[in-house]
């Protein structure tokens, strides 16, 4: 995966087409950082004023729909068999498919909306809510509205924080660094935490290996499950 400093010259190079491709991609399925390349647009927008803040969120907000439409597609036409054979290499073990299924069971809407803004999700959400056939009129209006609400925050977040550190003091900025270094430690502590508990329940709902699509989810003391249709 692209560093910090990669993707900086990506932007500084080829601008808003950088931040086109490398959010789409993301949203499409493969683990590419898209949104650390918006936040650094952002920045370096505000930063320099050489970009602007509001067509870096119209060409993020645009990449989303046309990377997430195609991951959603990619997941309905043949997702499951992909997932089995190619999900270990992109970090989506059983146990881990397992937490998608349990998720999108109850919450899919909800999956598509807000996961825009949590790392794994966001680049596997669409490509899942294909795999659990999701109906795509839900998922288009859950998946647009995530998409715009998360473009503009970090766009016009990161413009205004670069903005502000092009004319703070070097104390400040250290201060700050540190600060958004300890808060991303925390919410890392947080997630996995959260992960561990939903991967428990998943499996209550759906044991044993995965030997087909995804199933309705079975009754709490156990019983026979049915493929989703």
């Amino acid at each position: 995966m692209p560093g910090v400093q990669v993707v900086t010259h990506l932007i500084v190079t080829y601008g808003y087409v950088a931040v086109f491709v490398l959010v789409a991609v993301e949203s499409l399925g493969l683990p590419l950082p898209g949104e650390t390349a918006l936040i650094v647009a952002g920045s370096y927008a505000g930063h320099t004023h050489r970009l602007s803040p509001w067509t870096i969120f119209l060409v993020a907000a645009a990449a989303t729909v046309v990377g997430d439409n195609a991951g959603y597609w990619i997941g309905a036409q043949g997702g499951f068999r992909l997932l089995r054979r190619w999900g270990p290499r992109f970090r989506l073990s059983p146990a881990r498919i397992k937490v998608g299924w349990y998720v999108f069971s109850r919450h899919g809407g909800k999956v598509v909306f807000l996961g825009r803004f949590v790392g794994v999700l966001r680049t596997y959400a669409a490509f899942l809510a294909g795999v659990n056939r999701m109906r795509w009129r839900r998922f288009v209006v859950c998946n647009v509205s995530g998409g715009v609400l998360w473009s503009a925050t970090y766009a016009f977040g990161s413009y205004q924080a670069g903005n502000l550190l092009a004319r703070a003091s070097t104390t400040f900025t250290i201060v700050a660094v540190a600060g958004i270094v300890a808060a991303a430690a925390a919410a890392a502590v947080v997630i996995r935490k959260g992960t561990a508990r939903l991967a428990d329940r998943a499996e209550a709902a759906f044991p044993g290996p995965l030997e087909q699509g995804p199933l309705e989810p079975g009754p709490p003391g156990g019983g026979a499950r049915v493929p989703r249709q």
